[in-house]
C-alpha cells in the first residue's frame, strides 16, 4: 500500500478544489466531501500503518522516492519526494483521523455555534464553504509535510501549513480580534521560518544535498562538521520553535483561539503545532551529533513547559486554558527529544493529539451551550446539560495531567524519566509542571461542570441539545485517550518504541521513583484545585489573587512579553527602519539624483549654444578662429621672434 501514499494528501487536495471552483454555494455539499474525502486518506493511512506495523517494510523503510525537480549546473538537482518509514506511518493516522473527526464535528458547530458573515451577500453559505475549503487545504498541506523525503520538499510544505494556518485563525475576519490574531499568527511564525531557511540553506551549502537519509549518513560519518551541524540545527529549531509556540515565540498560539473552535482542535492536536516536534524528530539523526543543540532544545522545552503552565494557572478563557495547555505540553515534547529521548517525545505527540483534540471539542460543545469562552462568568453546573461532553473531557483532562493509567501518563513518564537520568535540573522544572497541570485542568472541569451555574439562564432556556456530528467524535477520541499509552507500556513489551526504532530497539527503562513522584504530584495538584474550586464557592482563589495581586496580574498579562515585542516592533523595528528610510533618500538616492540633477543643470547651459541661428553660428566660428590665431601666435610673440 505504501507506494500508494501519494494519494493520501491528493484527496483533500481534490475537496479543496471541488469546494473552491464548485460548491461554494452549498455548504452542507462542501462540509461531507471535506469529510469524506479525509475518510478516505484516513483509509489509506491505516492500510500503511497496517504493513509497517506488521513488518512490512525493508529496515522500517516502507517506500523513498524522489522526482528531480530543478536542475542545477555543477551541482546534484534539487528533488523533491515521499518517504514511509514507522514515523511517517504513525503520523498519518494521527493527522487524518483526528482531522476526520474534526471535519464532522464541524459540519454541527459551523452550521449551529457560528455567525454568519455580515458582509457578504450569501454569508453564511460562502463562509461556511470557505472554512472547509481552507480545512481541506490545510490538511493536504500537513499530510504533504508528514510525506516529504527532504529538508526542501518539508519546507514547501511548511509554508503551506503557515498560510493555512492564518486563513483559518481568521477566518471570521469581520472580528478585529480575528484579523489581529491571524496576523499575529502569520509573523511570528515567520520570524521562526526565516531561521528555518537559513538552516537549509547553510547545510545545503555543507552537504549538497537535502535528502533525510543522505545527511543522516553524512552526520554519523563525520562529513558535516560539528560545528556546522550545530548551526544548522539551532537554525531548524527557529522553524521548529515558530510552529510548535517555544519561548520566545509562543506568543501567537493563545490569540489563535479566536478562530472557530474546531480549527483550534485541528492546529493544537494534529497539525500546526504538531509540525514543529514532527521536525525535530525527523532530523533527529542529525541532531544527536551536536551536544550544544540538544542542550539548547531540552532546555527551550522545559523552561516553555513550566513557563506557560504557570499562565494556565489563572487564564479565565476556557480556550485559552487549552492553549497554554499545548504550549507547555509541546514543551515536554522537545524536552524529550533534547535529552535524547526522542521517541518519548513523539509518543507524547501521539497521545496529546487525542486528549488535546477531545480537550478542545469539548470545550466547543461547552462554548456552543453558553455562547461564550468565559469559564468563570458565564459558566458552572453544566454537567446537567452536556453530561456526555463532561464524561470525555474528564477522560482527557486526567490523561493531559498524567493520572494512571489514562494514556498521557505513560508517554509523560518516558520523557521525566530520560530527564532524570541525563539533565536533573530540567527534570524538576518538569515536576513542577505536573503539579501545575493537574491543577489548571482540575479548576478547568470543576469551574465548567460543578456549582451553580453563573450565566444567563435564557441561554439554557433555549438548548435542544447538540447534533450526534459533535457528540460522536467526542466519545471516538475518548478511547484513544484512554488507551493508547497502554501501546508503550513497559509491562506489555513497549511496542511503540519498539514500532518507531525497529526491533533492536532498547528496552524503554522504567524508574519507579520517577512513576511514583509525578503521580503523586498529579494527585496532589488535581486534589489542591478540588479543595479551590470542587465545592462552587471561589472564596479561597478570589483571597489568594487579592494578596498576590502583582504576580497574578503579571501571570494574566502574560509575563508583559505582549507589551516587549509590541515596544520592540514599534520602536526598535520601526525606528531603524525610519533610519534605513534616511539613509536612503539623503545618501543612495541623494547621490544618484544629485548627479542627475547636476547633469539636468549642465545640459540647460549648454543647450543654449544651439540657438539655430546662422549668424550666431558664424560669430562663434569667427571667435574659435580668432582664439586659435592668439594660441599659435602667443608663443612666438613671447620668444621675441616677432
Amino acid at each position: 500500500m505504501a507506494q500508494y501514499a501519494w494519494l493520501i494528501p491528493l484527496l483533500p487536495l481534490i475537496s479543496f478544489a471541488l469546494i473552491a471552483f464548485g460548491l461554494r454555494r452549498s455548504p452542507a455539499a462542501s462540509g461531507w466531501v471535506t469529510a469524506l474525502a479525509v475518510l478516505g486518506s484516513l483509509i489509506l493511512s491505516l492500510s500503511i500503518f497496517a504493513q509497517a506495523l506488521g513488518g512490512g517494510c525493508v529496515q522500517s523503510v516502507c517506500i523513498d522516492q524522489s522526482y528531480d525537480w530543478i536542475p542545477l549546473v555543477g551541482s546534484p538537482s534539487l528533488a523533491i519526494g515521499i518517504r514511509v518509514d514507522a514515523l511517517t506511518a504513525l503520523m498519518l493516522v494521527v493527522v487524518t483521523s483526528v482531522s476526520f473527526l474534526v471535519q464532522v464535528y464541524s459540519t454541527g458547530y459551523m452550521r449551529h455555534g457560528a455567525d454568519d458573515d455580515p458582509v457578504e451577500t450569501n454569508g453564511y453559505a460562502r463562509s461556511y464553504a470557505r472554512y472547509f475549503a481552507s480545512m481541506s487545504l490545510f490538511t493536504f498541506s500537513m499530510l504533504g509535510l508528514v510525506l516529504a523525503n527532504s529538508l526542501l520538499t518539508i519546507y514547501l510544505f511548511w509554508e503551506g501549513v503557515g498560510l493555512c494556518s492564518y486563513l483559518l485563525i481568521g477566518h471570521w475576519h469581520w472580528r478585529p480580534e480575528a484579523a489581529a490574531a491571524a496576523k499575529k499568527a502569520f509573523l511570528v511564525t515567520r520570524l521562526g521560518d526565516f531561521g528555518f531557511l537559513l538552516g537549509i540553506l547553510y547545510l545545503f551549502s555543507q552537504a549538497h544535498t537535502f535528502q533525510f537519509d543522505q545527511l543522516a549518513q553524512m552526520a554519523a560519518s563525520g562529513l558535516i562538521g560539528g560545528t556546522a551541524l550545530t548551526i544548522a540545527m539551532l537554525l531548524i529549531f527557529c522553524g521548529a520553535a515558530g510552529k510548535s509556540a517555544q519561548f520566545p515565540l509562543h506568543v501567537w498560539l493563545p490569540d489563535a483561539m479566536e478562530g472557530p473552535t474546531p480549527v483550534s482542535a485541528l492546529i493544537h492536536a494534529a497539525t500546526m503545532v504538531a509540525a514543529g516536534v514532527y521536525l525535530m524528530a525527523r532530523v533527529f539523526p542529525l541532531l544527536v551529533h551536536s551536544d550544544l543543540a540538544l542542550q539548547i532544545v531540552a532546555t527551550i522545552g522545559a523552561f516553555t513547559a513550566i513557563f506557560a503552565a504557570s499562565m494556565g494557572l489563572v487564564a479565565t478563557d476556557i480556550k485559552r486554558v487549552m492553549a497554554y495547555s499545548t504550549i507547555s505540553q509541546l514543551g515536554y515534547m522537545m524536552l524529550g527529544i533534547g535529552v535524547g529521548a526522542a521517541t518519548a517525545g513523539v509518543f507524547h505527540l501521539f497521545n496529546h493529539a487525542f486528549f488535546k483534540a477531545l480537550l478542545f471539542l469539548g470545550a466547543g460543545s461547552v462554548i456552543h451551550l453558553v455562547n461564550s469562552n468565559e469559564m468563570f462568568a458565564s459558566m458552572g453546573g453544566l454537567r446537567r446539560y452536556r453530561p456526555v461532553t463532561m464524561l470525555t473531557m474528564w477522560i482527557a483532562a486526567l490523561s493531559l495531567a498524567g493520572i494512571p493509567p489514562f494514556s498521557g501518563f505513560w508517554s509523560k513518564d518516558e520523557i521525566l524519566a530520560a530527564a532524570a537520568t541525563r539533565a536533573m535540573p530540567l527534570y524538576l522544572a518538569a515536576l513542577v509542571t505536573v503539579f501545575m497541570t493537574a491543577f489548571y485542568m482540575g479548576r478547568v472541569m470543576f469551574v465548567t461542570f460543578y456549582g451553580e451555574f453563573r450565566g444567563d439562564r435564557h441561554t439554557l432556556e433555549h438548548d435542544h441539545g447538540e447534533p450526534m456530528s459533535m457528540t460522536i467524535p467526542l466519545i471516538i477520541l475518548a478511547i484513544p485517550s484512554l488507551f493508547t499509552g497502554l501501546w508503550g507500556a513497559p509491562f506489555l513489551g513497549s511496542g511503540f518504541a519498539a514500532f518507531i526504532e525497529g526491533p533492536g530497539a532498547p528496552e524503554v527503562a522504567t524508574r519507579l521513583d520517577v512513576v511514583v513522584l509525578s503521580s503523586a504530584l498529579a494527585f496532589l495538584g488535581g486534589l489542591l484545585s478540588w479543595g479551590m474550586y470542587g465545592r462552587g464557592s471561589f472564596t479561597i482563589p478570589e483571597r489568594l489573587t487579592a494578596q498576590l495581586s502583582w504576580p497574578h496580574h503579571v501571570l494574566m498579562d502574560r509575563y508583559h512579553l505582549d507589551h516587549l515585542y509590541n515596544w520592540i516592533a514599534s520602536r526598535v523595528v520601526l525606528g531603524l527602519a525610519w533610519l534605513a528610510g534616511q539613509f536612503d533618500t539623503l545618501i543612495v538616492d541623494g547621490a544618484v539624483n544629485g548627479i542627475g540633477a547636476r547633469t539636468v543643470q549642465l545640459g540647460s547651459v549648454l543647450r543654449r549654444l544651439q540657438t539655430g541661428q546662422v549668424q550666431t553660428y558664424g560669430w562663434v566660428l569667427f571667435a574659435g578662429a580668432v582664439f586659435l590665431a592668439l594660441l599659435v601666435a602667443l608663443p612666438i610673440v613671447t620668444a621675441g621672434h616677432l
